[in-house]
């Protein structure tokens, strides 16, 4: 059985599309590709069934990852079927939570730059859609630093589901 992960933002154009693009990338190069899903949703249906944001493309391609995406809302019932959900700021935690229809749900939302030591007290990725490519690239190096922390912890779970 894989072990599934869910990052979600407001829109699932930005930062959320970069997250989801970033750990696939991390679990294709830690040999777990087939033991681990990754997938990405939004707070908001605004943009259900559009492409990640252009500079979000240009920003993951540059950095030699895959961009294939279309943005999709997050439901409730999404939660039985998933064991982790990655919230990209505060906001998200929190709505996320909220949703969930049990305790143990929402126990499975978790903020991204969590897993990143160096991240300090600000947890939150900034939205990066206002501004300009230069939030993108900020945005990314966020993802960059707390994806490696993020596998660590997933690949210590299937561990101790392997035992």
């Amino acid at each position: 059985m894989s072990y599934r992960v869910c990052f979600v933002c407001t829109g699932n154009i930005c930062r959320s599309p970069m997250a989801e693009s970033v750990f696939r990338a991390r679990v294709a190069e830690a040999g777990l590709d087939g033991r681990v899903e990754v997938d990405s949703a939004g707070t908001g249906g605004w943009h259900e069934g559009d492409g990640a944001d252009p500079r979000t493309v240009s920003v993951l391609e540059g950095s030699g990852y895959d961009t294939d995406h279309r943005a999709r809302r997050f439901e409730a019932s999404w939660f039985s079927r998933l064991d982790l959900v990655i919230a990209l700021d505060t906001g998200h935690l929190k709505a996320l939570r909220r949703l969930a229809p049990a305790q143990e749900d929402a126990a499975k939302v978790r903020l991204l730059r969590s897993y990143d030591p160096a991240a300090g007290h600000d947890l939150d990725v900034p939205d990066p859609y206002y501004g300009g490519l230069d939030g993108f690239e900020e945005c990314l190096e966020m993802v960059e630093a707390a994806s490696e922390g993020l596998l660590a912890a997933v690949r210590e779970h299937l561990e101790g589901r392997a035992a």
